[in-house]
């Protein structure tokens, strides 16, 4: 299969880098200079350091000549830009995969609600997610992803078509849940960093992954997603490694949060994009639209945007009344 992957992150380069043992792929960036010094030095400097690129990798800096030849586009770019890439990518009819996980700053609306506005009508959009530290997927370590599509035919197949050995890709319908899952778990890796940098314990890290997945779930159901997907590995699965795995962006925002640094000296040190943070207020917003109660939420966003010490939100969650666990 001729694969285009959009987006030369460290998640775009990682995905691009196993796809190519096993298909025609090419790797396109915003930058075209950084294309070129990546096509140079067979090596991301700058996102995946620590990765020699395989030589069958090709790297292109024309939108155009990366997305001519394609079956499949993976679109690798933060939420923040997948609308302005997906206008590009309209006319070309071409089946569009989104690799990215969150809500659209401006809008607080996730990709399917963003492809369904720019698209054209019929176009084939789904989304591949899971558990998946673009690290260990560039090293070839074992990794389990589902891809999901509201046409359940193109999932099935693109599936099969991706899955390997070491890359084991599901396929689901739910689309909406795999993206609600995806979305919301870096709100609640921001959360236990938080709890970690402040010396809490595993069993307050355990509270907090347990009463998130709680959360999550009941805004996704809320939203048309299928309560077994948040068991599953874009559910259950990738909150647990975000929160708890030391390659996770979002958990080291909310350990440095903690340690006193401010967000906008957090995230410049951080160097990439951390999804939760623009995330957690779109959460928050649709939650209150919504009437679904999400506690941890508000309280990351009172850190992060409310002027609330993180003790301080910790304590006020620790005080709510107890109630039944739901």
């Amino acid at each position: 299969m001729k694969i285009s992957v959009l987006g030369a992150g460290a998640w775009g380069t990682a995905i691009a880098t196993i796809l190519s043992a096993r298909h025609e792929t090419v790797l396109w960036g915003r930058d075209p200079e950084q294309c070129r010094d990546i096509a140079a030095a067979r090596r991301n400097q700058r996102y995946l350091p620590e990765i020699a690129l395989p030589p069958q990798l090709a790297i292109e800096p024309e939108f155009a000549s990366a997305v001519s030849a394609a079956e499949l586009v993976l679109v690798a770019t933060p939420t923040a830009a997948l609308r302005d890439m997906l206008v590009r990518l309209a006319p070309l009819r071409k089946p569009v995969v989104c690799l990215c996980k969150g809500y659209e700053p401006q809008s607080a609306e996730l990709p399917h609600q963003i492809a369904a506005q720019v698209l054209a009508p019929g176009s084939v959009f789904g989304a591949l997610s899971g558990p998946s530290f673009a690290l260990e997927v560039a090293r070839g370590l074992p990794t389990a992803l589902t891809l999901a599509s509201a046409d359940a035919d193109f999932s099935q197949a693109t599936a099969r078509a991706l899955h390997a050995s070491r890359l084991r890709v599901y396929f689901s319908s739910d689309l909406v849940g795999v993206e609600i899952g995806g979305a919301v778990k870096n709100v609640m890796a921001i959360a236990t960093g938080i709890a970690d940098g402040l010396d809490l314990g595993a069993n307050a890290r355990a509270a907090l992954i347990t009463r998130g997945l709680a959360e999550i779930t009941r805004l996704g159901v809320r939203l048309g997603g299928r309560p077994e997907t948040f068991t599953g590995l874009t559910g259950a699965g990738d909150l647990i490694l975000t929160c708890t795995g030391e390659l996770s962006r979002n958990r080291r925002v909310g350990l440095s949060l903690a340690r006193g640094k401010k967000l906008v000296e957090v995230l410049r040190e951080l160097g990439h994009v951390a999804e939760g943070v623009h995330t957690a207020a779109a959460v928050e917003r649709r939650a209150l639209e919504l009437g679904v109660d999400m506690p941890i939420t508000r309280s990351v966003c009172a850190v992060l945007f409310g002027g609330v010490s993180p003790r301080e939100a910790v304590e006020q969650l620790l005080s709510r009344d107890p109630g039944e666990e739901t």
